[in-house]
């Protein structure tokens, strides 16, 4: 096992204590996020469960509650004894942001409707949003 690899994964990540967000929800974002930027590819050593609490001053638990999650979401694998590694599917990281995206594209559609816009409205904000604050605004 590549000690070197997992040690580096510990100091990219991070908790936070004021977060409203559960500890393990963070530590789970902040994997897929790496994972789907390619910064993990497939097969990258993760963090032993006691590694990563230690190095995030969380329990041992909150670590196990992520790491069984990601797990269950094929973006993690695991083997008794050997570890876990980033899932070998290469196509994981690409469709956890779609599907981030459609979550939050429906969230949006969802609003809209509650505020009476109409598809067209949504779509006008949208692309707004896409292109930025406007200079001088």
């Amino acid at each position: 096992m590549d000690i070197h690899s997992s040690t580096n994964i510990q100091s990219e990540l991070s908790v936070s204590r004021t977060d409203g967000r559960p500890m393990y929800l963070q530590i789970m974002e902040q994997i897929r996020r790496r994972i789907a930027v390619g910064d993990w590819p497939a097969g990258t050593v993760m963090p032993s469960i006691r590694q990563l609490a230690v190095a995030l001053s969380v329990s041992v638990i909150t670590v196990k509650r992520a790491y069984h999650d990601l797990e269950q979401e094929g973006i993690i694998v695991t083997r008794h004894g050997k570890g876990s590694r980033v899932a070998p599917d290469a196509n994981a990281g690409s469709a956890l942001y779609e599907q981030d995206l459609q979550r939050v594209l429906d969230q949006a559609v969802e609003l809209g409707k509650v505020l009476g816009y109409s598809p067209e409205e949504l779509a006008t904000r949208l692309l707004a949003a896409a292109e930025g604050p406007e200079d001088g605004a």
